[in-house]
């Protein structure tokens, strides 16, 4: 292997030597070379054995008479090469050069190759020293003249080599050409570069590039270029290769191939300022009333106090601030490491969520507890005292059709308190987005969130839910303290929207099992309403245990009860509205009709689960462009190809995260929902955000039986700080820094993140290197940096540290 290793290098300088005789020795050897290959079943000479027969012949020319051995010798060396090739395929331009390669790469040639090597290079050797005592005698000047010709004639020689390869017929098996056997021995570079070290590895490629630049081998860049990716690709895939060529690089339709030059002059001036960005910061704790429990949009007490009323609890709505705070939210005293799923549906640490009116006010209904340092839940509600999982039997044994995790998967709880419902609804395999109003109940979806149960601070008010028409399974109302039936039915109504054709309501409230007056009135109402609403009851039916009674109700699946309607009230909604518009939009008092065309979304129900998670939903059509460009059902299978491959070979063991410890999770900027499908096996939740300004692909998260919800990262999240154990950030950062403040948006994910979180960015390299750079100065681990190709992947995990410093959130000031 040694003598191999150098071989080509010495021919080389053997050849330059020999080459001083004239223009005439080498025109002879090139006929001698074609003579050679008219006799061999050969397509393409060996490039080792050209270089032998070429000296040789030129030595016979020079000195005939005193070497008749090494004409003879050429000769045989003719005869051995075509025994050689008869032998084995593995002979190629780089076969002189194992040294380049691990010793295991070359496992798969015959075992007389080695052993052939080596006689061709003690032949080699021999002749050298025979030819270079006939060849020192040439003066310097012709060594120079003839220097130039052979230059040219080589790179003669690359391009018939070439063309012959291309037009080459290898059929036989036993015989391969020179780039047959290169590419053979590329591929296996690779295959043993994942088991060599990198150090190795550099080395290699060090040594191929020195070799290379002195061949000039047009094949050397792709033998450089292929050990370099096999370097980059780490066994555990943390950038996963393709991952950001595949699917990452969004493509808008809308104007074709060519930019605007508004968009040309803003991205400039953009890039322009991105060079100036800071480097360091300076962070400083919020000063607010809200202290721990700070909600930027929820807490804007000066934009409150300008509210003409507040009958339709307008003052719980959002309320964002003109510019969202830069400052950290405090911990609250004596916070602790929160106790892990599933024991944290059943308690929680006091000091996390210090606060105990509610267990005052509804401790006799098994909300919640004050039990020394725990708050604990006995899974509890106004209407299920004994225990959720019994009250989520009943009504399925009330209802068969409710199907429980199969049928109904997605499921709205209205006025959830602190959403035991949906926490024991993860027994029967259903998702809850449960949803209650920052109010005099306090702290409720505080509670549910640090319990690990997915929710979010919301009212029913006047502007509609930031979720799209057509999507959830089941609407549920247990005792949720909402007047459904007043002002022609407009909240209820907005269930309408949000309700899947054919999915139910479950209603159950003192109206449906109580006879006082005012609930024999509420129920009148509702019956009356719902009726001219065409939701059919289905079933009425009481809990003895619990002693409440349960109406559900189911929602029509075609037009026809609509236009037997005698009166049209409550109104059909005008063509032109759009059910899906949901940011900071008013409700209406009408009714949206039902899809009839077969292609629709919401004129079929899903499969059922879980075969709807990978099914591509049925109103995706091949004459949709997808996201990424390609057709809607491609794209979709793209995208949830991709996110498998990165969740498997990288997040769950490529980037140091322990998945136990992990319970609420959150996608940023969701698309398809691929990173949530990924995480199916795993227990958690995912809560996949849809930005406003993006493509609306929430419906086809509904569809997959995930859920999520539409926001606009320039303001904050409806939810209280310290709600997620992990978040995930595909490409957002760059794309909100372009519109608004990323400091403030950097802020908001300290906020919503808890002690101890992980999160994950995949980004550009420049906005990677900005949020490294802003949560190292929150003194966050930064656990994994990758970048390749201007991509970039950071990791890192949030510190319990807070500023010693603190600023004044005058707009949240009481």
């Amino acid at each position: 292997m040694a003598l191999g290793k150098y071989t080509r290098v010495d021919n080389r300088r053997s050849s330059s030597s020999y080459c001083s005789t004239v223009t005439i020795a080498v025109f002879v050897a090139l006929c001698l070379v074609g003579v050679w290959m008219m006799t061999s079943s050969s397509v393409v000479p060996v490039q080792n054995v050209d270089v032998s027969q070429e000296n040789k012949s030129e030595v016979k020319e020079q000195v005939v008479e005193n070497n008749n051995e090494v004409k003879e010798q050429a000769y045989e060396n003719v005869d051995e090469v075509k025994e050689q090739e008869k032998k084995d395929s593995n002979t190629s331009q780089f076969e002189d050069n194992p040294g380049d390669l691990p010793e295991d790469a070359t496992k798969g040639d015959t075992n007389d190759t080695p052993s052939q090597s080596e006689s061709d290079s003690n032949s080699q050797e021999n002749q050298e020293q025979k030819q270079d005592e006939n060849v020192e005698q040439k003066t310097g000047e012709r060594e120079s003249s003839v220097e130039e010709t052979k230059s040219e004639d080589n790179e003669s020689d690359q391009e018939t080599d070439r063309s012959k390869t291309d037009g080459g017929d290898n059929d036989s098996g036993e015989q391969k050409s020179d780039t047959d056997e290169s590419e053979k021995k590329m591929d296996s570079e690779e295959n043993s570069a994942d088991n060599k070290s990198e150090e190795k590895v550099d080395g290699e490629i060090e040594e191929k590039v020195n070799q290379d630049d002195n061949d000039g081998s047009g094949d050397s860049s792709n033998d450089k270029k292929d050990e370099s990716q096999t370097k980059d690709q780490s066994p555990s895939e943390v950038f996963p290769s393709g991952a950001q060529s595949e699917l990452l690089n969004e493509t808008s339709t809308q104007n074709g191939a060519f930019s605007t030059q508004a968009a040309e002059s803003k991205n400039e001036k953009e890039s322009q300022g991105s060079s100036k960005q800071q480097t360091s910061y300076s962070w400083k704790m919020c000063n607010v009333t809200a202290g721990s429990d700070y909600i930027p949009c929820l807490d804007n007490l000066q934009a409150i106090k300008r509210l003409s009323s507040t009958k339709h609890y307008e003052h719980r709505e959002r309320h964002c601030p003109e510019n969202p705070p830069t400052c950290l939210v405090a911990l609250p005293k004596g916070y602790r490491k929160p106790i892990e799923w599933p024991t944290s549906r059943e308690k929680i640490w006091y000091y996390n969520v210090p606060h105990t009116k509610l267990a005052e006010v509804k401790g006799h209904q098994n909300w919640v507890k004050v039990s020394g340092e725990y708050l604990t839940f006995p899974g509890g509600g106004t209407q299920f005292k004994h225990g959720a999982l019994h009250y989520i039997d009943f009504i399925q044994e009330s209802v068969p059709d409710v199907a429980w995790g199969k049928r109904s998967r997605v499921i709205l709880d209205v006025g959830c308190g602190v959403a035991s419902f949906g926490g024991y609804l993860f027994d029967r395999d259903v998702l809850a987005m449960s949803l209650a109003p920052k109010d005099e109940h306090e702290a409720q979806v505080q509670f549910a969130l640090e319990r690990g149960i997915p929710a979010i601070s919301a009212v029913m008010g006047t502007t509609r839910l930031p979720f799209p028409s057509r999507v959830f399974d089941i609407v549920h109302c247990a005792r949720c303290r909402v007047p459904w039936h007043i002002e022609g039915g407009k909240l209820l109504l907005e269930l309408n929207r949000l309700l899947r054709p054919g999915g139910f309501f479950v209603w159950s409230a003192t109206p449906v099992y109580q006879k006082i007056p005012d609930d024999v009135a509420i129920w009148k109402a509702m019956s009356a309403l719902l009726k001219s609403m065409c939701w059919e009851l289905i079933s009425i039916n009481k809990d003895t245990l619990n002693g409440v009674g349960v109406a559900t109700y189911r929602k029509p699946m075609s037009n026809e009860c609509y236009e037997k309607r005698s009166q049209n009230d409550p109104p059909m909604c005008a063509d032109s509205d759009d059910s899906n518009a949901a940011w900071y939009v008013p409700l209406q008092t009408c009714m949206h009709k039902i899809p009839i065309d077969s292609a629709e979304r919401g004129s079929q129900w899903p499969e059922e689960w879980p075969a709807r998670l990978v099914k591509t939903p049925y109103w995706l059509l091949s004459s949709q462009v997808g996201v990424y460009g390609k057709s809607a059902p491609e794209d979709f299978a793209l995208d949830n190809k991709h996110w498998k491959r990165v969740v498997t070979k990288s997040y769950l063991s490529g980037i140091g995260i322990d998945w136990s410890t992990v319970r609420s999770v959150m996608d940023m900027r969701a698309i398809y929902g691929g990173f949530a499908a990924a995480l199916k096996d795993l227990n958690v939740w995912v809560m996949n955000v849809v930005s406003v300004d993006a493509p609306d692909t929430l419906p086809i998260i509904y569809e997959r039986g995930l859920f999520g919800i539409y926001h606009d990262w320039c303001e904050s999240f409806s939810t209280y700080p310290r709600s997620y154990d992990l978040l995930h950030s595909d490409h957002l950062f760059s794309k909100i820094k372009k519109r608004c403040n990323l400091v403030a948006l950097v802020a908001e994910v300290d906020r919503i993140l808890r002690p101890g979180g992980k999160l994950i960015v995949r980004d550009d390299v420049e906005t990677i290197n900005e949020v490294e750079s802003m949560v190292r100065a929150m003194q966050w681990e930064v656990r994994l940096t990758y970048s390749k190709d201007n991509e970039g992947l950071l990791c890192v995990q949030k510190s319990m540290w807070r500023p010693s410093k603190s600023e004044t959130v005058s707009y949240a000031i009481a």
